[in-house]
């Protein structure tokens, strides 16, 4: 018969289990604390090309981040033996959820009815997100098989550390921007929560498959699929970055960005960068702080969080028994 295991904090399995872990737990947020409705006249005010292109960019992220909580994390945990990196990889699966969730509590305040089922069937249909998504997808439903080789195992996290830290950015370029401007402010804070959390996933993952990275039998014909893996990618992202961004003047900026994020995603696998990048605009590498974002958003919630909460005061009576309940 199998033997079951539960998990035991008090042993450590590796160096960095439990700083994840606890690092994860400081980050912990979710959406229904941020009120992006202070939004909405700074919304009136975009135009309407803006507009646009905010709600694809949010549309795009809508899906990567449902990708990586349905299918990602969970098949990347059925193959780490560490019971202690197995919990961190749930954690992070539970914030990938919140994250797809949070574009829409930004939509529900900005957009109509309306306007959020054009997006989502733009998503459905739109040839370079489908791209990035069936790419990625690949490499994840090879971990659906129960005997896979290490190699199989080492492009599954490899996948998973580029769709964190490398092609979620196309789609975070224009909040971080628009919040430069002074524009979409309290929005800004929700995805800057969600950049925190996907900057630890990449570092975490890209550790596991350094790791994995070791043992192969091969790990240069390992490291030549990664960067033809992350050479179609790459150039899909230049394409989708040129639809979205053309009209409002970003495409050169936006590519420069897609370069630095993809050179971050190699370094966190344990690679050197390989794109050569001029400059990336300071505002959006930066997230620069303005009158209601905190410069710090790995420690500390915004100064536009706020939870909702109704006071009532308790009375004697409260606690009288209705003696014509039965007990």
């Amino acid at each position: 018969m199998k033997q079951y295991k539960a998990v035991n904090w008090n042993d450590p399995e590796n160096d960095y289990a439990l700083m994840f872990w606890e690092q994860n737990i400081k980050q912990f947020w979710i959406d229904t604390e941020y009120i992006p409705s202070k939004d909405i006249d700074s919304w009136k005010a975009l135009s309407p090309e803006m507009r646009e292109c905010y709600k694809k960019a949010l549309g795009g992220l809508t899906l990567l981040d449902t990708l990586q909580s349905h299918t990602g994390m969970p098949k990347i945990m059925d193959h780490i033996d560490s019971l202690q990196n197995k919990s961190v990889l749930a954690y992070m699966c539970m914030m990938e959820a919140i994250h797809a969730k949070s574009y829409s509590t930004i939509f529900t305040t900005v957009a109509t009815s309306q306007d959020i089922e054009d997006i989502f069937n733009w998503v459905q249909n739109n040839k370079y997100l489908q791209f990035k998504a069936s790419t990625i997808d690949k490499y994840y439903r090879k971990l659906a098989e129960t005997d896979i080789s290490k190699e199989d195992l080492f492009m599954g996290l490899c996948a998973s550390v580029l769709l964190e830290s490398f092609l979620f950015y196309s789609g975070f370029f224009i909040p971080l921007w628009l919040c430069g401007q002074g524009h979409m402010v309290a929005s800004a804070d929700i995805i800057k929560k969600i950049i925190a959390d996907e900057s630890i996933h990449g570092v975490f993952v890209g550790l596991l498959a350094q790791d994995v990275y070791k043992k192969l039998p091969n790990p240069e014909r390992a490291k030549e699929k990664l960067i033809v893996l992350l050479n179609d990618l790459y150039e899909n992202e230049l394409k989708y970055t040129e639809e979205i961004y053309t009209d409002v003047g970003l495409t050169a900026e936006v590519k420069e960005y897609v370069r630095y994020n993809a050179n971050k995603a190699l370094m966190n696998l344990g690679f050197e960068p390989t794109f050569e990048v001029k400059r990336v605009n300071p505002i959006v590498l930066n997230g620069l702080n303005v009158e209601t974002t905190q410069h710090d958003f790995f420690s500390k919630k915004s100064t536009n969080y706020e939870k909702a909460t109704e006071i009532v005061h308790l009375r004697d009576e409260d606690f009288a028994m209705d003696t014509s309940i039965a007990i």
